[in-house]
């Protein structure tokens, strides 16, 4: 069935072509007035006037019959063939190119204590920090984790964001990393959404290997990554190298056999502490180097040598109280490819609304409101593998749209913290309203913490 999106402010395209934006301006959005967007069968069949679109759809006596009303809310079926967006912004889906989506309960305790001026080690040492989430993840089914994910990206997604990045990383052991795993795999039959899974097997070194460091990352290179590949239900690996988790020489080791088995390559990188994290990506090839909150110019200058995108998850260092954020400027500046992420996850960052991590883009790391658009569109596309389609709007290409309560692109990053997706797209398939949505008043989506048992 074809549709129409017509009457709109303005559609953002985005770049013409695939592929990273370095030195992104206001021209690579793209934005063009005056036109709509037809897709079908999930792709974008044509961007056009509003006559053109209507005539496209057999309906080009431009009257109001088959004309879906702009009064929220909207019932997640595909609807009629025209709908108008009554002035709104019509942009491609956003992408979120790293979550931690799959956890448990949420680390409310570590919250509280962080506020009373206590550090991450003295948390752990208080039973908090991902060792906390390690355990409980550990006590969950995979069908509870399913539930729990589904209705967490299902409302992720209801905020604009149409391709998400989920790791594993709290399972720390063979069976339950497969098993976080097997849910982003669950989930990506259920939404209609692109999910990209990482595989994050060295997130912590888990308690019971605290003396065995060695031994722990001869299990996952020997045991986690080739079953992981022969299951295939990982595209990428990636491991938080710093100080005093993965050291460089360990992060090198578990990527190197990553590749041989297939998957692609991430690094959290210089997070806290400088540690060369963000060269090794460069040298590595990795695809994305992400966090980079204590990196180096030399590492600056390494990652916009490279193909490696810099993902900047400025809502962790905010959430976490920290008074800098990575060097946005300095990277854009040199030329590295810069992308923007939630870092959606139950300890340092609980949030999966990517327009507000924009606003802190803006707000806190100097950038400019299209520098940013770019970073959580095709750069963010580029980090998740998804850079030759996703991120834009092209003929031809996937239906991942979103309509916003909007009409200039800089308000995505202005309105911080508010619900701004009016309707979302993923290969023209409805994601609001798939667990009641959270972008209009009196949702009936369901709590995003498990049940206390």
């Amino acid at each position: 069935m074809r549709r129409a999106f017509v009457n709109a402010s303005a559609v953002v395209c985005g770049p013409a072509t695939g592929g990273p934006v370095r030195h992104p301006t206001i021209d690579h959005l793209g934005i063009r007035t005056g036109v709509g967007v037809g897709i079908e069968d999930g792709k974008v069949g044509l961007i056009a006037s509003d006559d053109d679109l209507r005539e496209w759809v057999g309906q080009r006596d431009g009257g109001t019959a088959g004309r879906e009303s702009v009064r929220p809310p909207v019932p997640p079926s595909p609807g009629p063939p025209i709908l108008d967006c009554d002035g709104r912004l019509i942009t491609p889906g956003l992408v979120d190119a790293h979550t931690h989506a799959v956890f448990g309960r949420p680390r409310l305790e570590d919250q509280a204590r962080r506020a009373r001026g206590e550090d991450y080690k003295a948390i752990a040492a208080a039973g908090g920090g991902i060792l906390s989430s390690v355990a409980d993840f550990r006590s969950r089914g995979e069908d509870e984790l399913v539930r729990l994910t589904t209705n967490r990206l299902a409302q992720v997604a209801a905020l604009g964001s149409t391709t998400i990045e989920v790791k594993s990383g709290y399972g720390l052991a063979l069976e339950h990393e497969l098993k976080a795993l097997r849910v982003i795999r669950r989930v990506a039959e259920a939404l209609p959404v692109t999910l990209v899974p990482t595989f994050l097997g060295a997130h912590e070194v888990p308690a019971e290997f605290r003396t065995r460091r060695d031994a722990y990352v001869r299990l996952v290179v020997e045991e986690m990554l080739p079953v992981v590949a022969r299951e295939g239900l990982a595209r990428f690996c990636d491991i938080f190298c710093e100080p005093g988790v993965f050291a460089l020489d360990e992060s090198e080791t578990v990527l190197a056999a990553a590749k041989a088995v297939g998957l692609r390559t991430k690094l959290h990188a210089d997070e806290l502490d400088s540690a060369g994290g963000a060269e090794l990506a460069a040298r590595l090839g990795a695809a994305s180097a992400d966090h980079l909150g204590a990196v180096s110019a030399r590492g600056v200058d390494a990652l916009a040598a490279s193909e490696t995108v810099a993902v900047l998850l400025p809502g962790t260092l905010t959430f976490l109280g920290k008074s800098k954020q990575a060097p946005a400027r300095a990277l854009l500046e040199a030329g590295a490819v810069v992308a923007l992420a939630t870092d959606f996850n139950p300890g340092s960052s609980p949030t999966g609304n990517l327009p507000l991590i924009l606003a802190l883009a803006v707000s806190q790391a100097r950038m400019q409101p299209a520098e940013a658009f770019i970073a959580a569109t095709v750069n963010g596309a580029c980090a998740a593998g998804e850079g030759a389609s996703r991120g834009r709007l092209v003929a031809g290409g996937p239906a991942d749209l979103a309509i916003w309560n909007c009409r200039d692109v800089r308000e995505l990053s202005y309105w911080y913290g508010m619900p701004l997706a009016w309707q979302v797209y993923a290969a023209g398939r409805p994601c609001h309203g798939l667990s009641g949505g959270i972008s209009s008043a009196g949702s009936g989506a369901e709590p995003l913490s498990p049940r206390i048992s």
